[in-house]
This record gives C-alpha cells, sequence and structure tokens, in this order.
C-alpha cells in the first residue's frame, strides 16, 4: 500500500509540474478553461511604460476573468533582445510580446516599416490618428496575412519621440557625418541615418550603457524615458541631447494568432479589452514619464539643445515616398500624410 501511494504522488507531483511549466493549462473553474499567459517585454527597468501597460493587462484579463485567466508579467526575464521575443511568441514560450516595425520586417513582412519612417509623423496627435484608424486596421490585417496567423496586432502602443544623444551636441545635420550611431542597421532607419553621412551599429539594448561609457559607439538615439532610466546620459557619449524629434515610435502588441484562435470567445474578448485598457495606461505613462524623465537628465547635467529640424525632414521626404513605394505600401503612406 505505501508503493502504490508513493507512486501516486510522483505521479502527481510530476503532472503539477508539467502543468506549472505550461503557459496554458486547463482548470475546472466554473467548469470552464483556465489559462496561464506570459506577457513580456525587453526593458528592465519597473519604472518603464512597458511595465506599466503590461500590469495593467494583467489587471484587467484576471479581474474580468474572475481569475480563470493568469498573466505573467516579464520585464526583460525572458530576454531583452525584441527577436528573443518574437522567436518565444512564435514558438509558444511567451503569449503577448511587445516588438518594434524594425523587428517584425525580420520576420519578412517588409510594410511594418512604412511606421518606422523617420519623420513620417508630427505630433503624437497625427500618430494616434493613424494607429487607431483605417492604417491601424489594415496593417494588422497585412501582420496577421503574411505571417500565417502567427502574429496577431491587438494593441498598438509608443515608446515615446526619439531624439539624438551623444559625445557633442548637434547644430546642423553635417555634425553626423562620420559618427557612429547605434540605431537599426537594415531597413529605412538605417537608410536615413546613412544618406546622412552618419554609421548605424548594431549594440544590444542592454549592452549600450557600456558601449556609450566606454566609446564603441558615438551616439545612439530614443525617447527620455528609456535612455535616462538606463543612465546613457550619464557617460562621456550620451550627455549631449539634440531633440531631432525623428520618430514618434510605434509598438505592436502582439499575441500569437493560432494560439488565440484556441481560447473560447469569452476568453478572446476578455484578452481584447485587456489589450484595450493596456494601450490606455501605456500611452498614458509614456506622455507622464517624458518631461519628467527630460527634466532629470538636465539636473543630472545632460546637456540639451533644440535644432532647425528643416533639413532633416526635408532629407527624409524622398526617402519616405521610395521606402513606401519599395514596400508596396504607398495607399497607406498617402492615408498616413492626409491625417497630418
Amino acid at each position: 500500500m505505501k508503493k502504490l501511494f508513493s507512486l501516486s504522488m510522483i505521479l502527481l507531483l510530476s503532472l503539477s509540474a508539467i502543468l506549472a511549466g505550461c503557459s496554458s493549462e486547463t482548470g475546472s473553474e466554473e467548469g470552464g478553461d483556465k489559462i496561464k499567459i506570459l506577457a513580456a517585454h525587453n526593458q528592465t527597468s519597473p519604472e518603464n511604460p512597458y511595465q506599466d501597460g503590461l500590469l495593467k493587462f494583467k489587471e484587467v484579463a484576471e479581474s474580468e476573468s474572475n481569475g480563470s485567466i493568469e498573466v505573467e508579467v516579464h520585464a526583460g526575464t525572458l530576454g531583452t533582445e525584441e527577436s528573443e521575443l518574437v522567436e518565444k511568441l512564435k514558438l509558444g514560450a511567451a503569449d503577448v510580446v511587445l516588438v518594434s516595425p524594425g523587428f517584425m520586417t525580420q520576420t519578412g513582412i517588409k510594410e511594418v516599416d512604412l511606421l518606422a519612417l523617420p519623420y513620417l509623423f508630427d505630433s503624437y496627435e497625427h500618430w494616434e490618428k493613424v494607429v487607431d484608424g483605417e492604417v491601424g486596421e489594415k496593417m494588422a490585417q497585412i501582420v496577421n496575412e503574411k505571417s500565417n496567423n502567427d502574429f496577431k496586432i491587438i494593441g498598438y502602443w509608443t515608446a515615446g519621440v526619439r531624439h539624438y544623444y551623444g559625445k557633442k551636441p548637434l547644430n546642423s545635420i553635417e555634425d553626423l557625418k562620420g559618427m557612429t550611431i547605434r540605431t537599426q542597421t537594415s531597413g529605412v532607419v538605417a537608410d536615413y541615418w546613412k544618406g546622412i553621412g552618419a554609421i548605424p551599429t548594431s549594440v544590444a539594448w542592454g549592452e549600450l550603457y557600456q558601449a556609450l561609457q566606454q566609446k564603441v559607439v558615438d551616439s545612439s538615439e530614443n525617447a527620455y524615458p528609456y535612455f535616462v532610466q538606463q543612465n546613457h546620459h550619464k557617460t562621456d557619449n550620451g550627455k549631449y541631447i539634440t531633440e531631432t524629434g525623428h520618430d514618434y515610435t510605434t509598438r505592436f502588441l502582439l499575441v500569437n494568432g493560432k494560439k488565440f484562435d484556441s481560447y473560447t470567445k469569452e476568453q478572446q474578448d476578455i484578452i481584447l479589452e485587456a489589450a484595450k485598457a493596456s494601450v490606455e495606461a501605456e500611452r498614458q505613462s509614456l506622455y507622464d514619464q517624458e518631461e519628467e524623465y527630460k527634466e532629470m537628465a538636465i539636473a543630472d547635467g545632460a546637456v540639451i539643445n533644440e535644432i532647425d529640424r528643416t533639413p532633416f525632414i526635408e532629407f527624409a521626404v524622398p526617402l519616405q515616398e521610395k521606402a513606401a513605394k519599395e514596400m508596396g505600401a504607398e495607399e497607406l503612406f498617402n492615408i498616413i500624410k492626409g491625417l497630418k
């Protein structure tokens, strides 16, 4: 009898371990399926807007489902590189992730790069009209269809307005010539920086502080909350900030479409409701933090200057038109311009 009991306990513990390790689990709560969702972003700071957004997703999903949906939020612990998160989503090792257009193009969906074109947007109001309207709907459809339902956009987040920061201030567009800049090294973003004479350089986000500190790269570009939280402005090659405002960034809140389709209609509706709430929370958090972290950078000794952005914008226009044509997204591009 004792041996039978021990065997039963071993089997029970083994089954529990298997279930705990799955991102989706079956339970008996009110006779339905209980699911566990792993939600991940690549930022390690607990104060990051991404974290605020995913915590709101967790709050709404769990409360609206009466606990039948459990959400586990990972801040950089499933990967600090977006490419890792995309791969984990595709393989089922993550269920909700945040990625940029640049990393989505690596999956072969070239149209998403449209939203990363430098100087495409001129305000947050313009950006919101685009992603929350017809363009956002069409882009979501393109991503879903071209990924064979591996990826489904359930919300558009922002990572703020990106500016240059480096070893010297920019007083003109010519000051970038010959400078290495940590940014995308392929696609429309890289084409822009190359075109104005800079040298796009690939450095992992988690290694960028050290790269700036050790002068491996001359400069970088990002929004205040992101690079100030990582103390990039405290390095010699990050202390000079020039407000180029070259990108009102778009981030995709993604789920695996095939897995999403396996959920019940009720679970799908709750996940979409949680996604909508997370969009509002993340955007507001970012908007609030931009000025706050700018002031923190100044207090820490960073030097900030504004610049005439006209030459930067004028250089971007023909590149925008060329890129939109090459990616077959001229119709969407014209809609975006018409919403300014």
